[in-house]
């Protein structure tokens, strides 16, 4: 396999680092089902985006960390590790899309996020190449939900190819994940079809 280290700039790590996040977010079972049954009220598509961008924002970027720093200036942030990214997963799903965690998803999402950040650092994105794959072979596909005795949901991929009467979903083409760059000022309107993938948005709150 090639190796994905030819272009290692700060501004190159930043973007694909912001991509493996997203990636990341929009293959968490848990909460493509949430956003797909809008736990988190209508625009429950954007709060995904600002989940995103939030994760991201608990990380210095790599553009701040190439800068040169006076020996006056303070020091970079610190780093948070995986237990603070999974505290936030959890938070952040309990108050903007009322969905109590409880399978541990979360600890694999957030190893998944810490992975993306080690190797973008070293500039190094086959992962991030990998997530991409992964996601895209969902394209086309959303989740049913279940209810099975006790009040529990079984969750299955569904695929949209099969013929179903009544049903008008429109199917978005996709080539690839597209580039995380600059954020516009206007948000952008709500996705029409749950599986699609827009730029991470940073809202400060």
């Amino acid at each position: 396999m090639e190796s994905m280290q030819t272009e290692s700039s700060p501004e190159t790590q930043q973007l694909q680092f912001e991509q493996g996040v997203a990636i990341s977010l929009h293959l968490w079972l848990s909460l493509t089902v949430a956003v797909q049954s809008n736990l988190g009220g209508p625009d429950s598509g954007d709060k995904r985006d600002w989940f995103a961008g939030a994760i991201v924002d608990m990380f210095p970027s790599f553009v701040d960390l190439a800068k040169p720093r006076a020996p006056s200036q303070k020091p970079p942030p610190q780093e948070p590790d995986s237990e603070d990214v999974e505290a936030t997963l959890l938070q952040v799903m309990w108050d903007e899309f009322e969905t109590n965690v409880d399978d541990d998803s979360e600890v694999e999402v957030a190893d998944r996020i810490m992975k993306v950040r080690a190797q973008c650092a070293a500039g190094n994105y086959e992962f991030v190449e990998d997530l991409r794959r992964r996601w895209l072979a969902t394209k086309g596909k959303t989740i049913k939900v279940q209810e099975v005795d006790g009040g529990d949901q079984e969750t299955d991929w569904e695929s949209e190819d099969d013929d179903e009467e009544g049903e008008d979903e429109e199917d978005v083409e996709m080539g690839e994940a597209p580039a995380l760059v600059a954020v516009p000022k206007e948000r952008p309107p709500p996705e029409v079809d749950e599986d699609g993938f827009t730029k991470v948005t940073r809202k400060k709150r």
